[in-house]
Parts: C-alpha cells; structure tokens; sequence
C-alpha cells in the first residue's frame, strides 16, 4: 500500500484490509511536503506489517513485477496515481520478453496474454466535491477505481463514459473505517459534548476560520452546561492532505478572551471523540460521513454559504445544513434517510456486504497470472500539454520511464546506515523549512501584496 498523507494512509491501510483480510500488508510512505510523521501515523491507529518511506521511481522498480506485491493500493492524490501507473506500465512494456513465435503443443492451454504484475487499486479518502473529471482521469488506468457510494459510482462511470475512457474499472464499496457503536441519545454520566470537526483548507481564509472559531467558542458560553471540542487534524508545523495555511491552534491563541473553560482543541482518533459526542459540527468534513453511519445528530454549517468551494454542497437533501444560530437555539438536524442510504453510512449488514464486489474482483484479478497492460486514459498522445507535467512532478519522462536523476536519487535512498540517517535529517529539514514558508512567510507576502 503506498500513501502520500497521513488520511490516505488510514483510507489505503483499511481498504486493504477491507478488499483482502488476512494477507500482508507492507505500507510504503511516498516523499513528499504531505509524508506524515510518526505521531501523525500512530494517531491514525492503523497496524501495517511494515512500514518504510519511498521514492516514486524506488517503488515502481518494487511493485512492476508480480514478485513482490499481488495487489497494490495506490492511497495518494491523483498526479501521484497518475505517475505509478505510468511508470509501472513503462517498467512492465521493458521487461517484458520477447513473444514466442512457436505454437503451443496440442492439449496444452494457451498461455494467458499480458504482463505478470500486480492488481492496482485506488480510490478517493472521502467526500469527492471538487475536481471530479481531473481526479477521475489521474486514477484512470488502475484495474479498480473504489467509489464509496452508489452515487459516487454512478458519477465516476457518467466521467468516464463521456470521456470515451473504459469505466469497467469502477466498483462500489464503502468508506472503508465507518464503525463503531450506534449513537443511543445524550448520557448522563457526562456533559453534552458539540464536536467542531475542522478540516486543514475548509474555509482557507483567516477571517473566515476565525469566525468559525469565534462561534464555536461563543456556543460553549451560551450553553455553559455543554463542552465543545474542535477536533484538529494536526498540529503546527505537520501537513496532511491540504496545506493548513491558518493554524487554528495559532487562531485561538489570539482570540479575544481566550476559549471559554468549557471549550478546547483536542486530537486523537475521529473514532474515539465521536464515542462522546452528541452534535458533530463542520462545514464538509468526512467526519460528517463518519458521524451519520452512527447516528449522531450532525450539522453541516450554512454560515459560510452553500457552495462548491466549501464542498457543503455535497450535502445538498441530507437534512443536516444548518447554521451556528440554528444550534445555539438548539436545533438538532436529522438526517435523511434515503440521502444516506445513497451516500454507503448505513450501519448494520449493508454496510459489512458493501465491500464483497470489491473483494471479488481483486481475488479474480489476482488469481490470473497474467493481466492486460495497464492503459490510462490520459497518453501523450491524449494529453500532450498535461501528462508530461504531471509524470516530471514525480520523476517519471512523457513515455513513463524514471528520468535519470530520480533513478539516481532512489538508488541513494536504498543504502543503509550514517549516511542514510543524514539523507533522513535533511529531508526533514527540508520539509521543515518548506512547511514554515507556507504556514509563515507565504501568509505574509500575500497580506504585503494587498496593500
């Protein structure tokens, strides 16, 4: 399994889990400015058999023969998708041996056309609201493209199909870490607990994010018998998915008055805070996917607007927009039934069975000891202005093929010992520094040109 941020770990990590349970899973960490960091990992709480970083040009060399992995999970954004399967398919069409002109011997079954390789697999973490043609496309080529819904399906095959690209490869499943226990009403052994599930880039603005904030703490001082929580994704100076240019941490700190007693910023796993909560807020997060499937109330904030930017959109008929005056009132949305049998969070046995046709078509996949060359849609020849880009960004040549410094560089990366711990404390410099100027000095330069 190889990931590329610390939810599309988790996501990759349990999809493997979910779509071969008992084999081996080896996760490999591709390097970039997102590569989580142990704390990070160990909050995801997800168990792999082992555990390394990597190099795009490093794994393609691993994961091109079927030697090595059956089934690979691509858990990483669509460029990075879109760059493995290049440069496995290039890795495949090199090694591949010279065809037989001699026929088979009589009552012998011919042999099965195509490349030994690995079963490819990907799919998207959660809520799919932006991008949906380009991040569709990057992951065409993968011999399974998980949709986490029915609608997702639908939509995924309708891009394809007005592409003219081949849409067998969709399969619908299931955000694959829904769980836990069913939400049974508030407790009395505990005080009403709202949870604001905040996301890195949703809203991006400073303005905007303060006053998310500012209304989350407000909520905690009209209802002083209550705790808020603002979930938080990481912390400074960490990245995940999306670039979080304004801290909330760093937000609070300057927030007049401080957070009330009865509000803090928490961390920790989605899973165990929505065991004590009885209202998750956000304005898009997959949290709210997660807080369904167990029948939290849920409220998907309209403060901001409904619109695309924002991905609340996405929950257009849900039953859960709703606004920060709303729930200071004390409104508690219920969710529509029929929008969320569509959306795959239904708990109980739907949800168990809602990764059996993904299961069945990699075990089909990988029984065969051949499978047909990987074919994406996006070619130098059907995108000659665009595909380049995306493969160099990754080290990868128009044709899939490691270009020779990132060959170089993967190479350097296989060695062991002093001299790899020194590469090790570089790159985390590296990405310190990098981390910094977009928290720190981006922010700045930005506000400098406003003026």
């Amino acid at each position: 399994m190889l990931a590329d941020s610390d939810t599309r770990w988790k996501w990759g990590a349990l999809t493997a889990r979910r779509i071969a349970p008992g084999s081996r899973i080896d996760g490999l960490l591709l390097r970039g400015r997102a590569t989580p960091t142990p704390r990070q990992l160990a909050e995801v709480g997800v168990d792999v058999d082992s555990l390394r970083e990597t190099s795009g040009a490093a794994f393609v060399g691993e994961a091109a023969d079927r030697g090595a992995y059956d089934v690979v999970v691509l858990a990483c954004v669509g460029g990075a998708v879109q760059a493995m399967l290049h440069g496995m398919a290039n890795a495949a069409r090199t090694a591949q041996p010279q065809s037989s002109s001699q026929p088979e011997p009589a009552g012998v079954e011919a042999r099965e056309e195509g490349h030994r390789r690995p079963v490819t697999v990907t799919g998207y973490v959660g809520v799919v609201y932006e991008k949906l043609a380009d991040g569709l496309l990057l992951r065409h080529g993968a011999d399974v493209v998980l949709a986490n819904s029915r609608y997702d399906a639908e939509r995924f095959r309708g891009v394809y199909e007005g592409a003219g690209a081949d849409a067998s490869s969709v399969t619908e499943g299931a955000l694959p870490f829904l769980g836990g226990a069913p939400y049974e009403g508030r407790r009395d052994d505990r005080p009403f607990t709202v949870v604001f599930a905040a996301q890195p880039s949703v809203p991006a603005g400073r303005e905007d994010r303060a006053y998310l904030l500012r209304r989350a703490a407000g909520h905690a001082r009209s209802h002083p018998g209550r705790e808020v929580l603002v979930k938080l994704r990481s912390r400074p100076g960490e990245h995940t998915t999306h670039i979080e240019e304004q801290p909330y941490q760093r937000l609070a700190d300057r927030l007049p008055g401080g957070l009330p007693p009865n509000c803090r910023l928490v961390y920790g796993h989605m899973s165990e805070v929505l065991d004590r909560t009885d209202l998750l807020v956000t304005v898009s997060s997959t949290a709210a996917l997660e807080s369904l499937h167990r029948s939290i109330p849920t409220a998907v904030l309209t403060d901001l607007g409904v619109r695309e930017a924002l991905g609340n959109h996405h929950f257009l008929g849900s039953g859960c927009l709703a606004s920060w005056d709303e729930l200071d009132a004390g409104h508690l949305p219920s969710a529509d039934a029929a929008w969320t049998a569509r959306q795959g969070v239904l708990s109980g046995g739907p949800y168990e069975r809602a990764f059996d046709e993904a299961r069945e078509r990699v075990a089909r996949l990988a029984a065969r000891d051949r499978l047909p060359a990987i074919a994406p849609y996006y070619t130098p020849t059907t995108a000659p202005g665009y595909l380049p880009g995306v493969l160099a960004r990754y080290g990868f040549g128009p044709d899939g093929a490691v270009l020779p410094g990132a060959a170089k560089a993967a190479a350097a990366g296989a060695s062991t010992g002093v001299r790899a711990a020194v590469r090790g404390a570089v790159r985390d410099a590296a990405r310190g520094a990098y981390r910094h100027g977009v928290q720190r000095v981006a922010p700045v330069i930005r506000r400098m040109g406003e003026l």
